[in-house]
């Protein structure tokens, strides 16, 4: 029973980092006026896009509720980032406010993978280990912006 709890836990983990994710890159674009970072972004965009249809079916699969973000987390992000783009909009503070977002996201799922991974269905590692490789990823494409 606690495996199962574990893994509810960490496909709903993974669901709410992906739609935290979606959410932040919903509100920064509007902001982004360079065209590469732009483009950038909207290639991660639908690479999280992926991984919450992923989560979404693991869910299904292990009938686990996923729920979308706390709607006060997703207006306090919305807040920051206009706070952090009124003045710079600039790629580099762009860069500077995703790498937060990302790093953010890479603790935590990283920890969750670290305490749960030798109890964890390898169908739920796998896309855990997927979701912290891509943002590992995005990470270094965000630190080519600086």
């Amino acid at each position: 029973m606690e495996e199962l709890k574990k893994e509810s836990e960490i496909i709903s983990e993974i669901y709410r980092n992906a739609q935290l994710a979606l959410t932040s890159i919903s509100d920064i674009l509007p902001e982004v006026e360079d065209v590469a970072i732009k483009e950038e972004i909207l290639r991660q965009h639908e690479e999280y896009e992926k991984i919450c249809s992923k989560a979404a079916e693991l869910a299904h699969k292990y009938d686990v509720d996923v729920k979308e973000p706390n709607p006060m987390k997703k207006a306090m992000m919305w807040g920051a980032i206009k706070m952090g783009t009124a003045s710079d909009n600039s790629p580099q503070n762009i860069a500077q406010m995703m790498i937060r977002g990302t790093v953010t996201g890479i603790t935590s799922l990283r920890t969750s993978l670290t305490d749960s991974s030798q109890y964890m269905d390898p169908e739920v590692k796998n896309l855990l280990t997927e979701l912290i490789n891509l943002e590992e990823g995005f990470e270094k494409k965000f630190k080519a912006f600086l």
